[in-house]
């Protein structure tokens, strides 16, 4: 049984994917969700490697349970829609990924509330960069029940517009620092995320004061100060 919050989440979560294409950035915590959401995001997607770094670990190194209670604590933290990355959905075999699409198709029409499944196809980050199998991958997708279309890995303008082109359900394309958003939405996608992206800048820049300060003594990072009072103030 839904709840009038979940009811919520839900509708404006649809309500993005009818309106201007949107940027859904990736937490990898309660604390970095919170201050997306403060700077003005509508939504937020998890990250699995940046989930991984956060418990020390490579991607997919991350448990079911581990996910699920990651998910839960960016739900409680923050007020925004957020998008589950179910990694290969715990079952590797082809068959299993077949019956989870179409399981999770039918189980999302039953919840009463509209809850978006996006489905993706990984080949051009899997070292498979076929783009007309990612198509029928996605256009398979989209027949089975998805609601969003995801093929990580694309690089080119060309590329996202071929893959919008080829389906009428909204698509999500990962962002690509040789892009701008404004590029990548003429191209046709809908949504854009950032995958562990920021994690990694928030961990260099962690790395980088860390090192001055044990190889030049440089303690002069430290004197970074944040509007946490701020950012957390709805809290």
């Amino acid at each position: 049984m839904s709840s009038g919050r979940q009811d919520a989440k839900a509708a404006a979560f649809a309500a993005l994917h009818v309106g201007d294409p949107f940027v859904i950035p990736n937490p990898w915590d309660a604390g970095s969700a919170r201050v997306l959401e403060a700077l003005g995001f509508g939504a937020l997607a998890t990250t699995s490697s940046g989930l991984a770094f956060a418990l020390g670990r490579l991607d997919g190194g991350a448990t079911l349970d581990e996910v699920c209670r990651h998910v839960a604590s960016l739900d409680r933290a923050t007020g925004l829609p957020i998008s589950a990355d179910l990694e290969n959905g715990y079952g590797p075999q082809p068959e299993d990924a077949a019956q989870a699409v179409t399981a999770a198709a039918e189980a999302a029409r039953g919840l009463g509330f509209p809850f978006l499944l996006t489905a993706r196809a990984e080949n051009h980050i899997r070292g498979h960069p076929d783009l007309e199998d990612t198509i029928a991958r996605l256009q398979a997708f989209e027949a089975a029940g998805a609601d969003v279309l995801y093929a990580p890995g694309l690089r080119s303008v060309a590329e996202i517009g071929a893959v919008c082109g080829a389906v009428s359900k909204p698509v999500n394309v990962l962002a690509v620092p040789q892009l701008t958003i404004g590029e990548i939405a003429a191209a046709g996608a809908r949504r854009i995320s950032v995958g562990g992206a920021l994690t990694w800048v928030a961990a260099k820049a962690f790395a980088e004061a860390a090192t001055a300060i044990r190889d030049a003594g440089d303690l002069s990072a430290l004197a970074a100060r944040l509007p946490l009072d701020r950012w957390f103030a709805s809290g």
